[in-house]
């Protein structure tokens, strides 16, 4: 078939599916809170995925994400706990009926030549201050990074290098990090902790960094052995 396998248990979105979708999230995050559809998507680009997050959404289809979110919610009952971006899937379903690219709009205008749909501005009023485009792209590999080592925490992909090799062939996570779990190390588990504590005060508690890694920098401990 070509494909490389990895080890994956049952799990509420799985692995693949379910971090990629922290990274279309914080984008639908950073939408509502004023930063620049252009700015979003560019600084996505620029980590090295391969689409915008809104783009990415797009493509798996919003209305495909409203779908599995309500399923959830049906589910779980008391317990479901909205996700970063649900506001705005929302939103771009029931109001706007905007449900992505197969409808031919989403985040984007698909009927002529692809576009950012204008009226984003209108419904999502950009912030006279923008971040810099540094700490958007932060926010976004640190979104998908922090949810891999959850995944790991809790079993749902059991090794590092499964993890690693599932984001980049998976949903595409930049292969110059060596994949999502080898990114967290090669900023160094204490600095990326320390930094994720920092965007959870700024930006909300998703960027918590997991108990297992909070465990590494206490013992000094790597996903991998020191060459």
């Amino acid at each position: 078939m070509g494909k490389t396998p990895i080890v994956v248990n049952d799990a509420r979105g799985f692995y693949t599916s379910r971090v990629v979708c922290t990274y279309c999230e914080e984008g639908m995050a950073m939408l509502a809170e004023g930063v620049k559809p252009a700015l979003i998507e560019n600084a996505g680009r620029m980590t090295g995925m391969p689409l915008g997050p809104l783009e990415l959404a797009d493509e798996v289809q919003i209305g495909l994400l409203y779908k599995v979110r309500k399923q959830w919610e049906a589910d779980l009952g008391d317990d479901f706990k909205p996700t970063v971006g649900w506001p705005v899937v929302q939103q771009f379903v029931e109001q706007f009926e905007r449900t992505g690219k197969g409808a031919g709009k989403g985040f984007y205008d698909y009927s002529g030549d692809k576009q950012l749909w204008p009226e984003l501005a209108v419904h999502y009023p950009q912030a006279a201050q923008q971040p810099a485009v540094e700490q958007v792209k932060k926010r976004l590999l640190y979104a998908q990074a922090i949810d891999a080592a959850r995944c790991l925490e809790d079993n749902v992909v059991t090794t590092p290098l499964d993890a690693d090799i599932g984001s980049i062939l998976g949903w595409g996570f930049p292969p110059w990090t060596g994949g999502v779990i080898s990114y967290i190390e090669t900023v160094g588990i204490s600095e990326f902790v320390a930094e994720a504590k920092q965007l959870a005060e700024q930006h909300g508690e998703r960027f918590l960094p997991p108990k297992l890694l909070q465990d590494m920098v206490a013992s000094g401990s790597g996903f991998y052995p020191a060459s």
